[in-house]
């Protein structure tokens, strides 16, 4: 049994420090995955790596919400935490009081700006939303690799499947997505 389930066990029986313990055994993790979603943001983001992995540490410990079935849910909850602090983000960017789809422009560096992944961003989340009612698994496999980042054989793990099942459903969840995407 890894450090990692051990701690997420005391957890769910209620003792209160084993939160304390679970963050320096999870962190780095958490925080490379974070890079790696943040790396695939805008240039010019707020958000830092290191603030969307404390977000998501409090939305998923602070809500006293923390009953975790293992490795695999504990990672699979850090996920969606991820997804929906991301997805908040881009909404409150492209909010109307908020400059809606206006894109700041440095004076000092007069560049175009890159086209703005926000769009991008909300269109995968309209279509996982649905995708999540078609087939729910498939839906965990896809926020797992988009917004958390893991490669097909990490995720696989994670999620408790073959390599092989996984492929094949990375492969049909993609098609799926695309045709959901690209209707709109």
């Amino acid at each position: 049994m890894s450090e990692v389930t051990r701690v997420l066990q005391q957890l769910e029986h209620g003792e209160n420090r084993a939160a304390e313990a679970l963050l320096p055994l999870v962190y780095e993790e958490l925080r490379r995955l974070a890079q790696w979603q943040m790396s695939r943001e805008a240039p010019g983001q707020t958000l830092q790596a290191t603030a969307l992995v404390h977000e998501a540490w409090l939305r998923l410990v602070g809500d006293g919400n923390d009953h975790w079935e293992g490795r695999r849910h504990f990672f699979a909850a850090a996920a969606e935490a991820m997804r929906r602090i991301l997805i908040d983000s881009a909404r409150r960017k492209q909010a109307v009081r908020h400059g809606g789809g206006l894109q700041r422009t440095e004076l000092d560096e007069l560049q175009l700006a890159a086209g703005a992944p926000d769009d991008e961003l909300l269109a995968v989340d309209e279509a996982l939303k649905a995708f999540a009612n078609h087939d729910p698994r498939k839906a965990e496999l896809v926020k797992l690799r988009y917004f958390v980042g893991l490669t097909l054989e990490e995720a696989a793990k994670i999620l408790g499947l073959s390599e092989r099942t996984a492929k094949r459903d990375w492969a049909y969840a993609r098609a799926w997505l695309y045709r959901e995407i690209t209707r709109h």
